[in-house]
């Protein structure tokens, strides 16, 4: 499923100004909401990230847009994700996690550590599972700055790892990026990660043990050990949409990188439907709505993504046997 936590993005709005450029205008062209940046509650389409980010770099004429970005953020993007991460045992546990639950942030991310044929040595390596696979190299520097950041955080602040490898060419030269990822650099490389010393992975880390299980038990709980549910999922991309009225199924698959029936196929194997999910969506969002806020029923109405009240009260009547007024008056 080609989406992306919206914190994947933090900082864009405040790179792109101090660059002299206009952040809403970008992300208008590339079909993201403005106001899902930053939010980790909120999915985006990780093609139209990427795609963000190459248009940024030549709009603004900032080759290295990706890493001046990843200055910007640190594990905590990643959510309950970075939580149990930076809570592990060891380095080495911290990234089985990433490995693991990953899925909670993208679902089309894979991250992992891989033995080389030197025993004394790890690669970090990590890839965007995309077919067809868009225009990457700033997403890939921005994935590949954050994880020094995390390798940093970890390890200290002048921690090197032994080579960075690109699956690119270079955006800058070569001498640019032995400064900033502080080891040599390796371009057109398979897959992007780094290599890294199996002695630093075996570091203990400063563990808060409860903080560390919640995180754990949340994200077991919620997504499992795999990928995160497909209902989940898709609740949630509902939910974010609903104001636009874009919620059918087409729109959902065409965000989660599904075909329609495959999507379907998802969800009956989890005992839901897709007209059911969107049905309940919309009843707990009106409901909210109408009992925690003031806002008008025209104002209702477009944040559940209806055209006319009508239609609204037609709803309320079959879930909550009443109208919208009289349900926010308590029927009391």
């Amino acid at each position: 499923m080609a989406v992306i936590r919206g914190t994947a993005l933090t900082g864009f709005h405040e790179l792109v100004a101090e660059l002299g450029g206009d952040s809403d205008a970008l992300l208008a062209q590339a079909n993201i909401a403005s106001g899902d940046v930053g939010c980790h509650d909120r999915f985006i389409s990780l093609p139209r990230g990427a795609q963000v980010l190459e248009s940024a770099a030549v709009a603004l004429r900032t080759p290295d847009f990706g890493r001046r970005l990843a200055l910007r953020q640190n594990i905590d993007i990643l959510g309950p994700v970075g939580l149990a991460a930076r809570n592990a045992e060891t380095v080495s546990d911290a990234f089985v996690i990433f490995d693991k639950f990953m899925a909670a942030y993208s679902p089309a991310i894979s991250a992992r550590i891989t033995v080389p044929v030197s025993t004394d040595l790890r690669r970090f390596e990590f890839e965007y599972l995309l077919e067809p696979a868009p225009p990457q190299a700033q997403a890939i520097e921005l994935s590949l700055g954050v994880t020094l950041q995390v390798l940093r955080l970890f390890l200290g602040p002048e921690y090197r790892p032994l080579s960075v490898h690109l699956p690119h060419s270079a955006r800058t030269p070569a001498d640019d990026y032995q400064a900033y990822f502080g080891c040599p650099p390796s371009f057109g490389e398979p897959v992007a990660g780094f290599t890294l010393r199996a002695t630093d992975l075996a570091r203990p880390l400063p563990t808060d043990r409860i903080a560390h299980q919640t995180a754990m038990d949340y994200l077991v709980s919620t997504i499992g050990e795999s990928e995160p549910a497909t209902t989940q999922l898709v609740r949630t991309l509902v939910r974010q949409l609903l104001p636009g009225g874009a919620v059918g199924l087409q729109d959902i698959a065409r965000h989660v990188g599904l075909h329609p029936k495959t999507l379907q196929r998802r969800l009956s194997a989890e005992g839901a439907t897709f007209g059911d999910l969107v049905d309940q969506t919309r009843r707990d969002t009106a409901q909210r709505l109408l009992l925690d806020t003031e806002l008008t029923l025209d104002q209702l109405c477009r944040n559940l993504g209806y055209a006319e009240q009508s239609v609204l009260t037609r709803s309320c009547k079959r879930w909550f046997g009443t109208t919208p007024t009289a349900y926010r008056n308590g029927r009391s």
